[in-house]
Order: C-alpha cells, then sequence, then structure tokens
C-alpha cells in the first residue's frame, strides 16, 4: 500500500486510461530502479481491474505495453524522449527528481515521490528564523517535498498562534507546483487539479525573470504583489543541496537564501559554498572569451527549444569570429571531452539543472549558453543578473554582435592584448566541407605572427589548423617509395619465453 501512494499508480493508471496509451514508457533514476518491478506489477493489476470493471470505454480495452527504461541517455531530471522513441511510446511516466523541462513529442506524466520531512520541526525552525529577519518570507521547495506543503503552512500557522501575536508581521509565501501533466504540443502545461492550478502560464521574459509579478524555476511558480522584488524577500529553501538548489543559489544570487535540510532536521543559513559558484562561473566567462574553437555540446534531445538555442549559438560563436563544432556525445565526462583537444571551451546545451558542470577535472573549461552570450559578445558587461533555462534566452532580444570591433582586446587572464581573427574569415568559408577543410589545413601553413612584441596572436582557429600544429600525426608513411616492402615475421612463442629467446639459452 506504501508503494502505491510513493509511487501513484492509482492516478499513473488514470492518465494512461484517459489517454487511452497502448505503450508506456517508465522512465526510472538509479536511485529507483530497485523498485521498478513492483511499480510496473502494481501498475498492471491497476491497469486490468479497471478493464474489468469498465471503466474504459468499449472498444478501448486494448492491452498496455508497460516498458521499463533506465541509464538515460542525458540527465535523469528530463524526460528520456530518445529512449522512449526506441520502442515506439506513446507517452512517458517519469518517476523521481525532474527539473519539469517541457517536452518536444511526448506526453509525460511526473511522479515527484514522497521524502519523509518532520513537518512540525520545519514550520518551528522557519517561524523562529522569520522572526529574527523581519522580511517577507518565500518559501520554495524541492519537488519531491510538495505533498507536504499544505500540512507545513498549517504548522507555521499553528506557530505563530504559540508566539501570540509576534509574527503578525510576517508573511510566508508559497511557491506553486506548475503540474504533473505535461502535453509537448502546448507551451504551458496543464493543471490535473491534484497540485493546484496555477492559470495560464506566460513565458518568462527577460533573461529568465516575468515582466510582471509570475516567475517560475524548476517547475515551480508564483506571483508577487505589485511593486515587490524578489530582493525584498528571505528566500527559504525546503530540500536538498542539489542541482535544483543551486539553480535558486545562482537565478536569485542577490536574495537573502536558507535552506532546511529534511535530512538533518536543521536549518542551513551558511550558503558561502553555494556563493563561490558565481566567481567561479564569472571567471570561466573571461576565459571563455581568449578561445578560439568552441565546441558546442548537445546535452538534450528533448527539451523544447533547444534546436534553436543550437542555432542561436552557432550564429553568436561564429559572428565573434571563431569556430563552432557540434559535438552529441551524451553523458559529457572528462575522458569523452579529451577526445577533442583542439576545443578551447565548450558550451553546454541542456536543462537548467544539468548545466552547470564542475568542469574542473576537465581539460577545457564547460560553460552555459548565457555564459556564452556574455563572453562572445564584445563590450557586453555581467550585471549579476544569472539566466540557467536556455528558453528564456531565446525569447530574449538578441544581442548584437556583426558589427565588433576589429581592435585588440584586454585579456585579463593573459594579461595582454590579444588579437583576435578576422571577423570576415568565417563569413567567408566554403560550404564545401572538403574544400572548406583543404582551405584551412592550407592556411594553417601559412600563420605568421604579425606583432609579436605588442599582442598575443591567437592559436589555432580552426581542428584543421590544430593537428597541423601537432608534432604527432600518426603513423607516417614514406612516399618517396611507392613500392611494396616484404613482410617481416615477428616473434613467436608466449611472452614469458619467446622461442627464439629459447635457442639461445639452448646454444
Amino acid at each position: 500500500m506504501e508503494l502505491e501512494l510513493n509511487y501513484e499508480i492509482a492516478l499513473t493508471a488514470d492518465f494512461i486510461r484517459s489517454g487511452n496509451f497502448s505503450r508506456v514508457a517508465l522512465q526510472f533514476p538509479d536511485e529507483l530502479l530497485k523498485d521498478a518491478t513492483q511499480v510496473v506489477k502494481a501498475l498492471r493489476d491497476r491497469l486490468e481491474a479497471g478493464s474489468e470493471s469498465g471503466r474504459v470505454g468499449s472498444g478501448d480495452d486494448k492491452e498496455v505495453g508497460l516498458f521499463v527504461m533506465a541509464d538515460t541517455t542525458y540527465g535523469s531530471c528530463c524526460v528520456d524522449e530518445v529512449g522512449a522513441s526506441r520502442i515506439d511510446a506513446d507517452c512517458v511516466v517519469h518517476y523521481g527528481h525532474t527539473c519539469l523541462s517541457p517536452t518536444s513529442n511526448l506526453p509525460a506524466f511526473f511522479v515527484f515521490g514522497k521524502a519523509p520531512i518532520n513537518i512540525s520541526n520545519c514550520a518551528e525552525n522557519l517561524s523562529a528564523y522569520a522572526l529574527t529577519q523581519g522580511k517577507h518570507i518565500m518559501v520554495l521547495f524541492g519537488l519531491e517535498y510538495s505533498y507536504a506543503i499544505q500540512k507545513i503552512k498549517e504548522a507555521l500557522m499553528l506557530e505563530s498562534s504559540k508566539l501570540n501575536g509576534s509574527t503578525s508581521n510576517l508573511e510566508f509565501h508559497f511557491a506553486d507546483v506548475m503540474s504533473s501533466v505535461m502535453n509537448p504540443s502546448k507551451d504551458c502545461i496543464t493543471s490535473t487539479g491534484l497540485l493546484g492550478s496555477t492559470g495560464n502560464f506566460t513565458a518568462n521574459e527577460g533573461f529568465g525573470k516575468a515582466t510582471g509579478t509570475r516567475y517560475n524555476i524548476g517547475g515551480l511558480v508564483w506571483n508577487l504583489p505589485e511593486g515587490h522584488r524578489m530582493e525584498d524577500y528571505l528566500l527559504v529553501w525546503i530540500g536538498a543541496d542539489n542541482s535544483a538548489f543551486a539553480n535558486v543559489v545562482l537565478t536569485f544570487n542577490g536574495c537573502d537564501i536558507v535552506r532546511y535540510d529534511a535530512v538533518d532536521d536543521r536549518l542551513v543559513t551558511d550558503l558561502s559554498q553555494q556563493r563561490r559558484i558565481l566567481k567561479r562561473r564569472y571567471y570561466l566567462v573571461e576565459k571563455a572569451k581568449d578561445s578560439n574553437i568552441v565546441g558546442l555540446l548537445v546535452g538534450t534531445l528533448g527539451v523544447a527549444g533547444y534546436l534553436h538555442m543550437i542555432r542561436q549559438m552557432k550564429e553568436l560563436i561564429t559572428a565573434a569570429g571563431k569556430k563552432a563544432y557540434t559535438l552529441v556525445m551524451g553523458r559529457p565526462n572528462p575522458a569523452k571531452l579529451a577526445n577533442f583537444p583542439e576545443c578551447d571551451v565548450f558550451v553546454y546545451v541542456s536543462c537548467a539543472q544539468t548545466a552547470l558542470l564542475d568542469s574542473k577535472e576537465f581539460l577545457a573549461p564547460v560553460i552555459t549558453p548565457f555564459e556564452a552570450m556574455l563572453a562572445f559578445n564584445r563590450g557586453s558587461q555581467w550585471t549579476g543578473a544569472y539566466v540557467m533555462e536556455f528558453r528564456d534566452l531565446i525569447s530574449s532580444s538578441p544581442l548584437e554582435v556583426k558589427n565588433q570591433s576589429e581592435e585588440a582586446r584586454f585579456s585579463f587572464l593573459q594579461g595582454g592584448y590579444i588579437e583576435d581573427f578576422d571577423l570576415k574569415e568565417n563569413g567567408e568559408e566554403d560550404e564545401d566541407g572538403a574544400l572548406a577543410l583543404a582551405c584551412a589545413t592550407e592556411k594553417a601553413l601559412q600563420v605568421r605572427e604579425k606583432h609579436p612584441n605588442s599582442l598575443i596572436p591567437g592559436t589555432a582557429k580552426s581542428g584543421a589548423e590544430f593537428f597541423a600544429a601537432r608534432s604527432y600525426h600518426g603513423l607516417e608513411m614514406n612516399s618517396n617509395n611507392s613500392s611494396p616492402e616484404p613482410f617481416l615475421i615477428g616473434r613467436t612463442g608466449k611472452a614469458s619465453g619467446y622461442e627464439h629467446e629459447k635457442s639461445k639459452e639452448n646454444s
């Protein structure tokens, strides 16, 4: 019974029957895969019971195929439409932590789970800390705790009454969950009524924040009264220190933020470690400005708008006088990216909760599309605002990069002026891939340092030039002698004692 409640078997069965789906993909993260067989059995029993009782209309009582998906192509928080397409699935049921990124082709039902939490202890900690701040409180939370939010609200009201009205000037505002059902045919997410409808959803404008009073992040949405700013509120996060929390810290870096750890039942107020992330990201932006060859990492094939973002990044990189290569490799790791040493920096196009890669172990830094816009637009300055969702960058007005100045640029990391490559070269490249490769290789052999005393010249500006400048190009063949060489007989026997070695010992 507890398993059916945690995995919402009844609601999942209703979703499958209402959509008349016949092939359903069940996506499990690694930590929940141990329960997959029990969930499939419980869900199948529920579907068969509903069919026998006549809840399914006549002609619709076809057998439903349930397929378990594990080891997702990209991040487990996104709906794996690539894996679902391999089994011709009609829909996806996603279990566990999710970023609620919109899907491109398939409808999805999200089961957030029910992580344990001490509601009374949470309410006591929040009330006691709110008294010392004197600010209005905005409560955000991990989706795995959404089931307990209503009880936390009630517990906070009880705590307020115990303190004899000392919290009468304090206001607790709670974010709402956008939905547990997603339809790819619409730009918004429809509500099932279970988690509460938030009304018509409007896409965010202007680098991730709503133009009026509507905000959304990580599947949460809330409104602020007119004239109020997020900086006027104390943000409280209920949940673990994970990618969703890092998304909140970076997006609302101008707010005071505390975190309630439901596992340890304590309030964490020291977020200095999380604040350092922003400094690290700024350093990576400065490092990306000195790059010449950029690798575009495709980190999703299912999030709506990813193709548009890749095209926008290509145009940005090309207009900045740099070379772009698109790479599709699933989940990136240091070993995979080490196969592309010619890339000075990688731009990772993925959902907001997987975009922040700790690239300290990588040979080249990995940045987000927002950081790429800052790095490759000469003259742009970081105001402190940070955007994680690349969909917000698509909706924002693109920055002009075509009329950039061709004068040398000062590099803070190298301590001198950098001579960027001629911005016209990328526009004059031949579209024919073979001819472009030959021309690039020919240019690589003609590179000269025009101003070695005053400027720091750029290195290779394409993969072909990088290869031409390498000292080792692979196995070399003697082009002067075209006749075949006679074959040689190598050693025979075991490594512990080859036959020619034994013959020497015998002699």
